[in-house]
């Protein structure tokens, strides 16, 4: 017996539950009938063109994604723009739509923790513990079993995770040795000054921008601070959905689970990068 969009939302809040979520952000069942049929649940990390047709062309009946096509308000779902034209083309194609957003990124196998796990580390633990829990929270910080190499650590990385026409970034010196790495998937700028980062060698996120990655490096040539890996927002949180998928598997065992492995990174080529 096919089980109903409710119930897979239930299973769905129950593994990422929604009151963890950050004040601001607005994961949840956004698109659909509670009461529709769902025998196929594709993974994306972004609800855009590509992907909602990706899940129409496989015949999905729940699109899970990461981020909330709908986190900032928007006054009008009429077709001539982008969110209406796609949630027109889910809902006539009978596919709905949730999302986990921040309730995917502060549990145990959640978007920072796959990308540690991804990196070898061990011994991790969140940069923010979640009230009452010292396994839950945002961030991670662990440490390489052996030092290595800044280049080394950032090959790694760019082995790890989906290659991007962006590639990555990296601010410090590529043969410094590194051990106690830090990072947070998806834009984590916001963790720059946490005293968990500025104790490790380098940090590892995506969306940094100038002025606060110039001056977290300014600061650490005087104070002492991490080295900075920058990498693509997307590819950044796209391990999160093998797992996720796994874990969908294991509660709802009716069901097909499949994961996009379309690039949903924004930029399409770059010109006039040269490696020093």
């Amino acid at each position: 017996m096919p089980y109903t969009a409710a119930e897979v939302n239930a299973v769905i809040h129950r593994l990422w539950p929604l009151e963890t979520a950050e004040a601001w952000d607005a994961p949840g069942f956004l698109a659909g009938s509670p009461d529709e049929r769902v025998e196929h649940v594709h993974l994306a990390v972004d609800a855009v063109s590509a992907t909602v047709d990706e899940a129409l062309e496989l015949g999905a009946d729940l699109l899970l994604v990461h981020h909330p096509l709908l986190l900032r308000g928007v006054t009008s779902v009429s077709e001539d723009r982008y969110k209406g034209a796609l949630l027109a083309r889910l809902i006539r194609g009978g596919c709905a739509l949730t999302a986990a957003h921040t309730n995917a990124d502060i549990v145990e196998r959640g978007t920072s923790a796959m990308l540690a796990e991804a990196l070898g580390l061990v011994d991790t633990r969140p940069i923010v513990p979640s009230a009452g829990s010292q396994d839950t929270g945002l961030g991670r910080v662990g440490t390489l079993p052996a030092p290595i190499a800044l280049r080394e650590l950032a090959q790694r990385v760019a082995s790890a995770i989906p290659v991007t026409r962006a590639g990555i970034r990296v601010a410090g010196d590529a043969t410094q040795p590194v051990r106690t790495v830090a990072l947070c998937g998806g834009a984590g700028d916001s963790l720059l000054s946490h005293p968990a980062v500025t104790a490790a060698d380098v940090y590892i996120t995506a969306d940094l921008r100038h002025h606060p990655a110039s001056e977290a490096r300014e600061q650490a040539m005087i104070g002492g601070g991490p080295a900075l890996i920058d990498l693509s927002h997307w590819a950044s949180e796209w391990l999160w959905l093998p797992a996720a998928a796994e874990q969908l598997r294991a509660e709802l065992p009716r069901i097909t689970v499949t994961i996009s492995e379309l690039s949903t990174d924004p930029w399409d080529f770059v010109v006039g990068s040269t490696e020093h």
